[in-house]
């Protein structure tokens, strides 16, 4: 293995063992519950937004599953906080690329965008593992389209978000707002 991806992976179990941004936020705009159905992970995210409704003032989430989904989640928990709308859509899209990607080596510019996000690039080589990586992302955007929207969380419990595969699945959380 070389020092790169010894590097990757510490980044990866310490963003597992560290967990930022865990915990309960009760007073939030907008939350997704997000399940991997093929593993069982799982995540209830919820965001607080700027007065002004643009910046994503705070981020919280409960969830469990395996070291990547949950160093996922936490290293994009500290990439997001503070960041714009905008920018928070902009990263997710370079994410998402980047694990669409399979394994193909990650430009210089995308690298810095996503800091230690580009440790999953290596993920991205395992079609199974890249749910695991994604499932934070997902929730993310859900949590974050239910703000700016002002919609409630789907309270149907099935409704697949519109950009992710069949095995992602939006569902109301257990104490989701009315």
């Amino acid at each position: 293995m070389s020092d790169l991806d010894n590097m990757y992976q510490q980044i990866i179990l310490d963003g597992a063992r560290e967990r930022y941004g865990e915990g309960t936020l009760e007073d939030y705009d907008g939350e997704s519950f997000q399940v991997n159905s093929t593993c069982g992970d799982e995540i209830d995210l919820r965001v607080k937004l700027s007065d002004d409704g643009t910046t994503l003032k705070d981020i919280k989430w409960h969830g469990q599953g395996c070291s990547i989904s949950q160093a996922s989640i936490s290293i994009m928990t500290q990439m997001v906080e503070g960041k714009s709308i905008a920018e928070v859509k902009d990263l997710y899209e370079s994410f998402r690329t980047m694990m669409d990607g399979r394994g193909h080596e990650v430009d210089e510019e995308t690298e810095e965008k996503l800091e230690d996000a580009a440790a999953f690039a290596g993920v991205s080589k395992f079609p199974m593992r890249i749910k695991c990586a994604l499932l934070g992302w997902m929730a993310l955007i859900g949590a974050a389209d239910s703000a700016v929207s002002g919609a409630p969380s789907d309270k149907s419990g099935s409704a697949a978000l519109a950009d992710s595969t069949n095995l992602l699945v939006n569902r109301p959380s257990p104490g989701a707002k009315e």
